[in-house]
């Protein structure tokens, strides 16, 4: 291979920064316009260890070699969900990711960890070939590894970074990127999408959990020590291969500042706000060595950041110094006005080095080529973006033949990552309410274990566990993991007492201390987000547990799972003590480390988490943040006891400050009662169709049996109040309309399932789905919502959200009608043409 001479070097160095402040120029010449930035006013910082001479003059070399074709590939990045290896020979695409919930090669995403080794060499191989006009260059595989190499069975979960926050110790977030990096490389991909440096402001967003704290000062912190745990130390100049992989700092910027904390929304706030607030990880970061760092599919002051190139390439690349690739989101450069999942120069010219198109590499890569054949997007601009990308693949090490870590055995799981992993657990346990010191419990004590957490490691875990929104996990998916309920029979039993699992809370002998562990459902982004933050909100079936051993005279300790502070205070004036335990993820153990003593009531581990997010007052202090003028939480920003407090938590009010109907977009009917603003019309009122309380399921007055008597069409309309409610987001993120019911007598003419928008109803066929399903036996109907879109309905404007009618005869029970996040098992009905 030719070696250049160090001025080349220099003037190839040049020449990117010629592009930099080209275009960084361009962007602030309308400083005072909204969504532009003025770098001046940002921090500066400089990339470590990404530029070193030899290393340039190789990617130099390389670069004069590649065809046209071959740069644009480097920038485009597809999802091995839809793209196989031999379509590298054709396109031969930088880079494969493999999404939340993408399974490697021939299997599922439940695969065994050798799948995904297999998955990674196939795709090497193929790019690595010697073929007429190929220049070989290794693939990038990507993955979130966002807690943990979470997508592959076995391997260690760590508490995601909601809990991680609470812990305040940079030097354990250090520990968990270094295992992390470590069983991410066993399994061949050689990048993890993190760590997340967003701050969130609004908890209803759905990915707060995501984020260390609501303070900078924390991700501040944090930032530096993750990024130098999976890469290593920045100046290193050996290859990162041997268990180390490259981070991705994101999304860069202000995902956590949106209006109203929707997800990929818009953060409109001050340029001030944007700087101090939500840019403080990325200096550091960039200071740390980071190589990639991913753009936020969020605007800010309605500018999409995937085509702001005054913040992308005046500020990241410019005043920040960075000198790694910037990667684009899942079809985030879709959402830029004027572009397409296909076609984007916008998101190219902003500064963008490689666009994620999971599916449509293919279109992409053939409009890329023609926009840069006709200048649309400047052939420097490209030469910018491929230099940047070689320029982290050489610093990774991914030229070299050797791979020791991949395929390395007993890393996945390993007994020393479980062990980080449980130290989490327990560092970032903040104890909120310990009145009359029922904790520690004794270790002699009779304990029941009750509530839907207990026994449930999926639960625990949240989203990005297995699968993209965390949901269809059993305890069997994680072989090396352990329940929280598992952990205190372990604790409890060594000490000589007794535990009791009843999910719920009915006891045989009556216990002398109850653990209830509940909380958050598992969810990702789009489905995580929220209207307010009061807790079950309409659905109070947590609360009436609690209150049911209470007033058994039983002690209630609550172990509470959520990604985010949320409105408890029904639940906290039922409980003893009350445990924010986060996610935790696959170590439950670390519950018990806390909770449990010796039979003597010494505890072995004393609680130190400290609060990192502020704890709400009332479900309506949605934007709670310390530093606030009108700061008034209900535990503060840093708040935790531990053994050595004697506070008493008072009684508190149980009023949400929400009004009723507020929150509930996506519950219609479950447990036996409609949900508001939501309830059941008959229409028409004739006589056609008949609703009556039937018991289901095995419980009572849980149902609706719905009697149609044939003598003309009638339909059960789920209607609610004056206003429309937006499902567009659901939609986008595949969600759909579930129904439990029972066929007791089938139709005997066709069946609508219908939703009305925009004062349009649209119908999709239903008859099926009943003509199919046994007389007398329950079954679950899962429809994506992008059945109704297929059919031409406008989600952002939904009336009435369910209907289910019929011009003949029919039984049916009905016990749940919801929105649903799972996506297995659900299925597109046709429409009614």
């Amino acid at each position: 291979m030719q070696i250049l001479s160090r001025s080349a070097v220099l003037l190839a160095a040049m020449h990117a920064t010629i592009v930099v402040g080209f275009i960084g120029s361009t962007a602030n010449a309308a400083g005072n316009e909204r969504g532009i930035a003025q770098p001046q006013r940002w921090p500066q910082a400089h990339s470590q260890g990404l530029v070193e001479p030899q290393r340039e003059a190789r990617v130099t070399e390389m670069m004069a070699r590649m065809s046209l074709e071959e740069k644009i590939a480097q920038t485009i990045q597809g999802d091995i969900g839809s793209i196989t290896p031999e379509d590298l020979r054709s396109y031969p695409l930088g880079s494969i990711l493999a999404g939340g919930s993408s399974p490697p090669l021939n299997s599922d995403e439940r695969a065994p960890a050798q799948a995904w080794i297999d998955t990674a060499r196939a795709f090497r191989a193929v790019s690595l070939e010697a073929r007429p006009g190929h220049v070989p260059i290794p693939i990038m595989f990507g993955i979130d590894s966002v807690h943990g190499n979470n997508n592959v069975v076995g391997a260690t979960l760590f508490p995601h970074n909601v809990g991680l926050g609470a812990t305040r110790d940079p030097q354990l977030i250090f520990r968990i990127g270094r295992a992390t990096a470590a069983e991410t490389a066993a399994t061949g991909a050689d990048w993890a999408f993190g760590p997340t440096l967003t701050t969130p402001q609004d908890d209803r967003w759905g990915r707060a959990f995501e984020g260390y704290s609501e303070s900078p000062d924390v991700v501040r912190s944090f930032a530096p020590q993750m990024v130098r745990g999976l890469q290593g130390e920045a100046a290193s100049s050996g290859s990162l291969q041997n268990g180390l992989v490259a981070a991705s700092a994101k999304h860069f910027v202000a995902d956590g500042g949106t209006t109203q904390g929707i997800d990929q929304g818009d953060a409109d706030i001050a340029e001030d706000a944007l700087i101090r607030i939500h840019s403080a990880g990325y200096p550091p970061a960039i200071e740390a060595g980071v190589m990639t760092v991913m753009v936020s599919y969020s605007s800010w002051q309605g500018v999409k950041n995937h085509g702001n190139r005054s913040l992308i390439t005046g500020v990241l690349k410019g005043r920040m110094g960075f000198e790694g690739f910037v990667v684009g989101d899942w079809n985030g450069h879709a959402q830029v006005p004027g572009c397409t999942e296909e076609s984007c120069a916008a998101a190219y010219n902003a500064g963008v080095d490689m666009l994620m198109a999971p599916a449509s590499w293919k279109g992409l890569y053939k409009n890329t080529l023609a926009q840069v054949k006709s200048g649309e997007i400047p052939q420097a601009r490209i030469d910018d973006a491929v230099r940047r990308i070689l320029r982290v693949k050489f610093k990774l090490g991914l030229f070299e033949a050797a791979r020791p870590w991949e395929g390395k055995k007993n890393v996945l799981g390993a007994p020393e990552h479980r062990a980080i992993a449980r130290e989490a657990v327990r560092k970032s346990l903040v104890l909120l309410k310990n009145n009359g010191n029922v904790l520690p419990i004794k270790g002699n004590a009779r304990v029941l274990v009750a509530g839907s957490g207990a026994d449930d490691i999926g639960q625990a875990s949240g989203g990005w566990s297995l699968s993209w929104q965390g949901t269809g996990n059993k305890n069997s998916d994680f072989p090396n993991g352990e329940s929280i309920y598992a952990g205190l029979a372990a604790a409890v039993e060594r000490a000589g007492g007794k535990t009791e699992l009843q999910v719920d809370g009915h006891f045989k002998t009556k216990p002398d201390v109850a653990v209830v562990v509940f909380g958050e459902t598992p969810y990702a982004e789009m489905q995580g987000d929220l209207r307010t933050l009061e807790y079950q909100a309409g659905d109070k079936r947590d609360l009436a547990l609690l209150q049911r051993l209470k007033s058994a005279g039983v002690p209630v300790v609550s172990v509470f799972l959520s990604g985010r502070p949320l409105w408890v205070n029904p639940e906290l004036n039922a409980s003893d003590a009350f445990v924010a335990a986060w996610l935790p993820g696959s170590e439950g153990g670390g519950v018990a480390d806390v909770l449990i003593a010796d039979a003597s009531g010494k505890a072995k581990y004393d609680f130190t988490g400290k609060l990192a997010y502020s704890w709400p007052r009332s479900a309506a202090q949605t934007v709670l943040n310390v530093g606030q003028s009108d700061y008034q939480p209900l535990f503060a920003f840093g708040y935790g006891l531990n053994y050595g407090d004697r506070n008493t938590v008072a009684k508190l009010p149980e009023a949400s400050g929400v009004a009723a109907g507020d929150w509930n977009i996506d519950k219609y009917f479950v447990r036996g009662r409609t949900l508001p603003p939501w309830q059941f019309s008959l229409r028409p009122q004739s006589g056609v169709l008949a609703m009556q309380i039937v018991d289901a399921a095995g419980v009572q007055e849980a149902g609706r049996q719905l009697v149609w008597n044939g003598s003309g069409t009638a339909s059960l309309v789920v209607v609610g109040g004056a206003s429309t409610i937006d499902l567009r987001r659901q939609t986008n993120a595949d969600l759909s309309l579930l129904m439990n019911y029972r066929v007791d007598e089938k139709p005997t003419a066709p069946v609508h399932l219908a939703l009305k928008s925009a004062g349009h109803v649209t119908t999709l066929d239903l008859t099926s789905q009943l003509q199919s399903a046994p007389v007398g036996e329950w079954r679950t109907l899962k429809v994506k919502l992008a059945s109704f879109v297929d059919a031409g309905a406008d989600m952002a404007k939904i009336e009435e959200p369910v209907a289910i009618g019929t011009g003949g005869k029919l039984r049916l029970t009905i016990n749940v009608l919801r929105l649903e996040s799972d996506p297995q098992g659900a299925i597109k009905l046709p429409a009614v043409k």
